[in-house]
């Protein structure tokens, strides 16, 4: 199964778990994805993710200058967002257990 076509699905409610506790900028989100087991993710389709969430409404963001080059664009998730993954999470355990259900027949005729 090709894990880029599923995670389209899911990296708006994995853009917003990763910030959840720490806020990050673009490429920093990016490395967290990658080093938790989303190796496959691009770095376009996540800052796309950050921008579309936090013009939604779902991340608020403030700009930190670098030493080491352009200022960094800090994403860290608010209210609304917190609602957001929330509810993503819900759909995500109904789905992945709907899944689960589905493809494991043996344990279901027990």
């Amino acid at each position: 199964m090709d894990a880029t076509q599923l995670l389209k699905g899911v990296l708006d409610a994995a853009v917003l778990a990763v910030v959840e506790d720490d806020d990050g900028y673009g490429y920093d989100v990016v490395r967290r994805l990658r080093s938790a087991g989303l190796e496959e993710v691009g770095d376009a389709s996540v800052y796309g993710t950050l921008r579309r969430l936090y013009a939604a409404g779902a991340l608020s963001s403030y700009v930190v200058p670098s030493e080491e080059g352009p200022h960094r664009k800090y994403y860290g998730i608010n209210p609304r967002g917190r609602e957001l993954l929330e509810a993503q999470r819900k759909s995500w355990r109904a789905f992945s257990e709907t899944v689960d259900h589905l493809l494991a027949p043996e344990e279901n005729s027990r």
